[in-house]
């Protein structure tokens, strides 16, 4: 059973009007590039591809060192003085699990035919076995419970597959945890650092034992070791990052994209991690902004109705579509902010929303300077620029252009 219908919708969106910022619904890198992405992948090198063919497993075998990834961008370089920055755009998927509706791997192919790379924030119950689900301890809930439910073991074998196919083509795997508890006293906006690190420590156990817990001891590993892979993550609804922060410091993740409400302009460190949130952006036709977020342009169109009449899809499918092509031009044409946009998996109000994400993905990756790249990619590129110059970036505004254009505004920043 998909995500949503197996949680209550209450407290998952927004209200409307001025509030329609608020919680989700769930929740070459330097220049040159070939493809319409311009991400500038590189091959990986011999000796990689040899391990991959013989990869070294890690535990029971459910997870295995490859190598080094493929299909990354060029390494990133600092911007020279008076550079126009690139325009970043990150598409992220929450969930990731394929429920039988094909949704995982045609945004794949979406990606290899754009040159475009993703952030797949997987949930770890999703490779669980119900049979097995107490094995799962959510804090401040009952043994086994979980709010998205448990994938069928054919679905788990999809999400495997996928997954696989996913890094190797260069995606980044990070986590959205386990049960997504939204609401009530086990909501994970009460939850404890501790009770966050004991959370993720069963996220990260559940894949590195998908084999054990299902039994299949002779499918293919994922090829990543988990340990190493997982930088960072979305909490549901967007709830609980203050708590959660100081136990992601402490395991040495690089980002968190779990911040309510954020908005476009350059990102800077949180408590030590990048802070890279969802973002306000123009919604066609409302004096207010809505989040950048599948779920919350549902809310907004639909009061949180995921099966509205038929006859509202296609001026819907458009609204959904030039609020994130507003979005895009917003940044673009005026202070480059990287632009986040996350989706989940579903075919919520016909699957006008997944069209509206392929659309404007289309239209986006063509642009001159645009990168289309993972959360991972993105720190990957903040953290070897001048402070100064990132600082600098800062003071532009939503929708502020650069005084006397990027040559003059950056020309000293360093």
């Amino acid at each position: 059973m998909s995500e949503i219908s197996r949680r209550d919708a209450v407290g998952m969106g927004l209200g409307l009007g001025a509030a329609a910022v608020g919680l989700a619904g769930c929740g070459t890198l330097s220049g040159g590039g070939s493809g319409p992405g311009g991400s500038g992948r590189s091959a990986a090198p011999g000796a990689d591809a040899a391990r991959r063919s013989a990869p070294r497993l890690i535990g029971d075998g459910s997870t295995a060192f490859t190598g080094r990834q493929p299909n990354q961008p060029v390494e990133p370089v600092r911007l020279e003085p008076g550079e126009t920055p690139p325009q970043f755009v990150v598409f992220s998927w929450d969930g990731a699990g394929e429920v039988g509706n094909g949704l995982f791997p045609r945004f794949l192919k979406l990606a290899e035919d754009h040159d475009a790379h993703m952030t797949f924030f997987l949930s770890g119950v999703y490779l669980l076995p119900e049979s097995k689900r107490r094995l799962y301890n959510p804090p401040n809930n009952l043994i086994g419970a979980s709010d998205i439910g448990y994938l069928s073991d054919e679905h788990i074998r999809d999400t495997l597959r996928y997954v696989r196919r996913a890094w190797l083509n260069g995606h980044e795997i990070g986590t959205h945890f386990n049960g997504h508890f939204c609401g009530g006293s086990g909501s994970v906006a009460n939850w404890t650092s501790a009770q966050w690190r004991s959370e993720i420590e069963q996220a990260r156990g559940f894949i590195k034992t998908w084999r054990t817990n299902t039994g299949w001891a002779d499918d293919d590993p994922l090829p990543f070791d988990y340990d190493k892979e997982l930088v960072g993550g979305r909490t549901p609804c967007l709830l609980g990052q203050d708590n959660l922060l100081p136990t992601a410091r402490e395991l040495g993740w690089r980002y968190d994209s779990s911040s309510p409400g954020g908005v476009q302009r350059w990102p800077e460190k949180k408590m030590g991690l990048w802070d890279l949130p969802l973002q306000g952006i123009p919604f066609p036709g409302h004096s207010f902004e809505v989040l950048s977020m599948d779920y919350n342009i549902l809310a907004n169109q639909s009061l949180n109705s995921t099966r509205a009449p038929a006859s509202n899809y296609p001026a819907w499918r458009r609204q959904a579509t030039e609020s994130y092509l507003s979005g895009f031009s917003r940044a673009y044409e005026t202070n480059r902010a990287p632009l986040f946009i996350g989706n989940h998996f579903e075919e919520w109000n016909g699957g006008i929303y997944m069209d509206a994400v392929e659309e404007a993905l289309k239209q986006i990756a063509d642009k001159e300077d645009v990168r289309l790249v993972s959360f991972r990619q993105l720190v990957d590129w903040l953290d070897v620029q001048d402070p100064a110059v990132l600082q600098k970036l800062r003071t532009l505004e939503i929708g502020e252009q650069p005084t006397g254009g990027w040559k003059n505004f950056l020309a000293t920043a360093a």
